[in-house]
Order: structure tokens, then C-alpha cells, then sequence
């Protein structure tokens, strides 16, 4: 092609000017974060934001969210219901404004919402150009208003269809399944823990969820109903409802500070892990931030000074640190700023520097508060912090022995390691393998050239009841460390991950299809949650999946992950069906070992994410913690495997 050719193909007609509804649909990540199972679940609290919105406001205290028999969503409020007069710039109702134009809405006028919640801002009308059809029906100054969309656009104008008694907004979306390739299916279980931690923080709105594509054993569909009085202090309870409290008060304080609304409750437990949880304006904000930062400082000087006024620490012969005040403390922080400014790796670290202020002296006036009030809380929580120290102590030389190992060369890697020949990490990966045995029959199918082996011997240390100390000292957990590479240990955490040197960018634990294989990678998910949280939120962590059933016919082989697969294999087949059960992967040879759970080709891996932080760290708690009541019902609410041998 000539020169001048190639200039008349690149002009302004090459150019895409795409307007806001076509972008959302060409580039959908950008505004939902991922077309995957978490932005399809992102379409529905876009939408319910808009009725937290106007609970904020006053305005709103019910919201209920059913999932339909086709998978589509119905939100419906009693709000004001969404204005549907004529918007005067655009020249149609302001419904179809707010249903059709990117960034409209009553959020961005300061007059009519102070706050507002939403991470990215882009509202209902994002849900509506990703999703086949919604309709949205408001109930307002006695009529009834009703308007179609297909992808974003209107199909009519907003008509009036009745009159009603009735105020508020009713939304049913069905998301695009041109859009939403890998599922459209939505988990009554994710939906309900959002809803449910919606309404801690709002208190005094009710919201219920129900689930039309499931009954109950009375034939009724699946629903619940959530409603909080006292908020934050009723969300602390539930959080540490699996652990044995050290306190019987939850101390908490709700108010303003620098005009900026400040909640806090927090309560001490028995346990050695610390569990923070922040929020802005009902965003869950897992990297932290300022406000974050702020309550550590009101813990840490209110605590310190309390206690070094009270003479307990004179017998100690070293420092004491922020950590130690924060070990078995369990605390909710939240905040609502009007314009919240967010940074980090996925934009959930607030920015704000006058948060930080405000959040510190709340937590301090607070604090002192307490102390004051109850002196023996307060010497209990004291004598905690100086068992802590005195526990950190011991930590900080069994950390730095992992430390040393760390950052020696290969030379210094764990003698089980079986490493790959390449050098770029991120082409590299680790299979975290149960017993020696199937060790060494991964070591034989693995391909060498990226793949590495470390077989870690029976169960590893339940973190979840050991003192920081004694998961350092683990010899397999320090294995894990040394053979991954990273590093441990900051100035304001001592757990802090540097994952600079990751060695291997894939993780892959790899155990048993049996019931002590699931408690094995429940172990090791544990301490990943528990002291590397940045390798699951880099999305570097992954489960295999070995098949459950090798089904054979003559020469015919197929295998099967699920009793309900092989059944289907076998009568595909159809008699003279052989069936093997593999009870570990030791049973398998090498090859059978590659085809089917380490080939990337053929492999299913699971990637284990943190969809809500809160929700993880109350299963973990009651998963290896000493309540064992909450344990047997939650196992017996979700058992998988029916077979337990005798």
C-alpha cells in the first residue's frame, strides 16, 4: 500500500468518538472493575446505592432486592422516587437523563445529597447500558411513571401508567449476557452479605433480600430480612460472635468531628490476630487509608498514655509498639466524606489527609472516655497489650530467622523445594502440594521449565490459635516464606508482606479431593488471610482442582469432577462401565497428574479472591477457631462430601 494510501485509511473518520453509554458498553471494566462474577454483583449495588443515597438523606428506610427466576434484579425503595419532569438542558424527562447519560444524577448537586455512597460513581445508568433490559417504575406525587430500555436505551418516553398512594423507585435489569460472558447467575449468599453489612451501617433501614429461584422446607422463597438499631456496635458483635471476648463492652462513639460524620466500635477479644475493618461512605475500603491511620494513632497514644500513667509498664524492659495495642482487637471505622479522594492498586485507599484528624481525636476522646469509666476494662486490656509485647519480642527473632532465610540466594531455598528453570516470576509458578508422596508424583508431571513443587508435610499450623511467635517459627510456614521470597515486617505492621521479590506469581495449593484435603487448604488459606493478604489481593493465590473419578470403557476414559459428571460419563457409555475413586492424589501416575490438574491447557484453577473482608474474617474465625457450635452448623449447612470413611 502506498504512502498516500496509508494517510487516507488513518483520518478523522478513523477516529471513535464514543458517546457515554456506547464507552461503558465497549470498555465495561473501567466502570465495574471486571465483566467476571464481581462486576455482574457490582450491577446491583450500583443500583441499591442509590437507595442507601436516600436513607442518608433521610428520605428512605426500606429497600428490598429480589433476584428473579431468570437471574434478573428488582430493587425497589420508599424514597422520594427518582424526578420525572422535564430536565430542561436535555429536553426529555429527567428519568431517561438519569437512566441514559453517564454521570447524571442528583449524587453530583451538593443540595441534594450531602454524601454518597457508590465507589465509582457512575450509577444506574451504567447498570442500564450493560444490561438485555430494565425497567424502572416511580412512584411519585400520586402517579405512577414507566420507563423501557434495551442496552441503555429508551424504547418510549416516560409515561404515567396510574395513580398510587404509594413513593419510591422499583429497578428490574437483566444483565447482558453479550457482556457478562463467563455467568450470569448471581449468589444469593454474595448479595446477602452485602445487604446485610449494608444495614449495620445504615442503621434503622431495613432491607431484605429474596431469592425467587429457591423455597425453603415450608415452600416458601429463600429471604431474610436485616435491620440494625445500634449499628457499628451490633456489626463488632456479629463479627466476633466466634471468638471469646476479653471485655463485655463493646466501646463505641458515633459523631462529628472537623464536620466530617465519625463511627467507630471496637471490642477486645482472646485471640492473637487483629481485624480491622474501614469504610467511606459505605464503601468497604480493604486498603485502608486515612482514616485508617487516624484510629491507629487515637488506639495507640490513648492506650500508651493510659497505661504508662498507670504504672503497669514499669517492669517492662522494652518498648511497647502500635501492633500490641491491636492484637485480639476487632474494630470498625466509619466515615462519610462528601468528596473522598481514592488511590491504590484498585482506588479503595482513601486520600483524604483531614479524615486522619478527625478520626484520631474521635477515637481518643473516646477512648479516654472509657478507660475512665471502666477501670477494670481497662487494666485488662492493658495487661493483653503487655502479654503482646512481651509475645512480639519472641516473634521479632523467629521473624527474622525467616528474614535471613529469605533473602539468602537459591542456594538457600527449602531442601523439599523442587524449583523451575525460569528466572521472570511472572511466568512462574508454585504447587503447594500435601504429603511427600504426591510431592513426588507432581515433581515427575510438573514441567520443569515453570513449574515448582513444594510439598509441605501433613497439616500446617492453625494460625487462627497461635501466638505470632509460633506461626514464625513453623517449620513448613517458614518454608512457604523462604521458598516464595517475600519479605515480613514493617515499621507500622509487623505482618506487612513486601511482595517485591515474589518469586513465583502463581500460587497453587494443590491437596486431596477428600474432606482432610479441604481442611488442609482451609489451613493454608487461613495464614495466607491471616499474614499474607497481599498475595490473595494481588490475585497470586489459586486452588487446583483434581478430578474426583477416572470412568473407563475398554479404551475409552473420561474423568469427572462430580458424582453428578461421572454418573453422566457412565450412562454416555452405556454398561461395562469400570469407575476409579481417587481418594488422594497420590493414586495418580505422573501423566494422569499433568493431563488433568497441572496442564494449563487442560486445568481448571480456582483464583481465591476477598469479595468481603468482613464476611472472610467471621468464616475463618468460626471455621478454626474454639467455638464449635457456629462450626458444626455452618459444615452441616454446606457440606459437600457425604462420604466419611469409619
Amino acid at each position: 500500500m502506498s504512502e498516500e494510501a496509508n494517510k487516507k485509511q488513518y483520518s478523522a473518520d478513523s477516529i471513535q468518538a464514543l458517546e457515554g453509554m456506547e464507552h461503558v458498553r465497549m470498555r465495561p471494566s473501567m466502570y465495574i472493575g471486571d465483566v467476571g462474577v464481581r462486576g455482574l454483583h457490582h450491577l446491583v449495588y450500583e443500583v441499591v446505592d442509590n437507595s442507601i443515597d436516600e436513607a442518608m438523606g433521610g428520605h428512605c428506610d426500606t429497600i428490598s432486592v429480589t433476584i428473579n427466576e431468570d437471574n434478573s434484579i428488582t430493587t425497589k425503595d420508599n424514597g422520594r422516587g427518582i424526578p420525572v419532569d422535564l430536565h430542561k438542558k436535555e429536553g426529555v424527562s429527567a428519568l431517561e437523563v438519569v437512566m441514559t447519560k453517564i454521570g447524571a444524577g442528583g449524587k453530583f448537586d451538593k443540595d441534594s445529597y450531602k454524601v454518597s455512597g457508590g465507589l465509582h460513581g457512575v450509577g444506574v445508568s451504567c447498570v442500564n447500558a450493560l444490561s438485555n433490559h430494565l425497567k424502572a417504575t416511580v412512584h411519585r406525587d400520586g402517579k405512577i411513571w414507566e420507563q423501557e430500555y434495551e442496552r441503555g436505551k429508551a424504547l418510549y418516553p416516560v409515561k404515567s401508567v396510574g395513580e398510587t398512594d404509594y413513593r419510591g423507585t422499583i429497578v428490574t435489569f437483566k444483565p447482558d449476557d453479550t457482556i457478562f460472558t463467563q455467568t450470569i447467575e448471581y449468589s444469593y449468599e454474595t448479595l446477602s452479605n452485602r445487604m446485610r453489612e449494608l444495614s449495620f451501617l445504615n442503621k434503622g433501614v431495613t432491607i431484605t433480600i429474596t431469592d425467587r429461584r429457591r423455597k425453603d422446607d415450608k415452600g416458601e422463597f429463600i429471604s431474610e430480612t436485616f435491620f440494625s438499631n445500634d449499628g457499628l456496635k451490633e456489626f463488632v458483635k456479629f463479627l466476633d460472635g466466634n471468638r471469646e471476648p476479653l471485655i463485655q463492652n463493646v466501646i463505641s462513639m458515633e459523631g462529628e468531628k472537623n464536620d466530617i460524620p465519625v463511627e467507630v466500635a471496637m471490642i477486645y477479644n482472646t485471640s492473637y490476630t487483629e481485624n480491622l475493618h474501614s469504610y467511606v461512605n459505605n464503601i468497604n475500603t480493604h486498603e485502608g487509608g486515612t482514616h485508617l491511620s487516624g484510629f491507629r494513632r487515637g488506639l495507640t497514644t490513648t492506650l500508651k498514655k493510659y497505661a504508662d500513667s498507670s504504672g503497669m509498664l514499669d517492669k517492662l524492659k522494652f518498648e511497647i509498639q502500635g501492633d500490641d495495642f491491636r492484637e485480639g482487637l476487632t474494630a470498625i471505622v466509619s466515615v462519610k466524606v462528601a468528596e473522598p479522594q481514592f488511590e491504590g492498586q484498585t482506588k479503595t485507599k482513601l486520600g483524604n489527609r483531614e479524615v486522619s484528624s478527625a478520626v484520631s481525636q474521635a477515637v481518643s476522646e473516646m477512648l479516654t472516655d472509657y478507660l475512665e469509666e471502666h477501670p477494670d476494662d481497662a487494666k485488662i486490656i492493658v495487661q493483653k497489650v503487655i502479654l503482646a509485647a512481651q509475645a512480639r519480642h519472641a516473634a521479632t527473632k523467629a521473624r527474622e530467622m525467616v528474614q535471613r532465610k529469605t533473602v539468602m540466594s537459591v542456594g538457600g531455598l527449602p531442601g523439599k523445594l523442587s524449583d523451575c528453570s525460569e528466572q521472570d516470576p511472572t511466568q512462574c509458578e508454585v504447587f503447594l502440594v500435601e504429603g511427600d508422596s504426591a510431592g513426588g508424583t507432581a515433581k515427575q508431571g510438573r514441567d520443569r521449565n515453570f513449574q515448582a513443587i513444594l510439598p509441605l508435610r501433613g497439616k500446617i499450623l492453625n494460625v487462627e490459635k497461635a501466638m505470632q511467635h509460633k506461626v514464625f517459627e513453623n517449620e513448613e510456614i517458614k518454608n512457604i516464606y523462604t521458598a516464595l521470597g517475600v519479605t515480613i515486617g514493617t515499621e507500622e505492621d509487623s505482618k506487612a508482606l513486601n511482595l517485591e521479590k515474589l518469586r513465583y506469581h502463581k500460587v497453587v495449593i494443590m491437596c486431596d479431593a477428600d474432606v482432610d484435603g479441604s481442611h488442609i487448604e482451609t489451613l493454608i488459606l487461613t495464614f495466607f488471610f491471616r499474614y499474607m493478604r497481599e498475595l490473595i489481593e494481588g490475585g497470586h493465590v489459586y486452588i487446583a482442582t483434581p478430578p474426583l473419578y477416572l470412568v473407563k470403557k475398554g479404551q475409552k476414559k473420561q474423568y469427572a469432577w462430580t458424582d453428578k459428571e461421572r454418573d453422566e460419563i457412565a450412562a454416555s457409555y452405556s454398561g461395562g462401565v469400570s469407575i476409579q475413586r481417587y481418594k488422594g492424589l497420590g493414586e495418580m501416575n505422573a501423566e494422569q497428574l499433568w493431563d488433568t490438574t497441572m496442564n494449563p491447557e487442560f486445568r481448571t484453577l480456582r483464583q481465591i479472591t476477598i469479595e468481603n473482608a468482613t464476611e472472610t474474617d467471621r468464616i475463618f474465625s468460626m471455621l478454626m477457631g474454639d467455638e464449635v457450635p457456629p462450626r458444626r452448623e455452618f459444615i452441616e449447612k454446606n457440606a459437600v462430601y457425604a462420604n466419611i470413611d469409619t
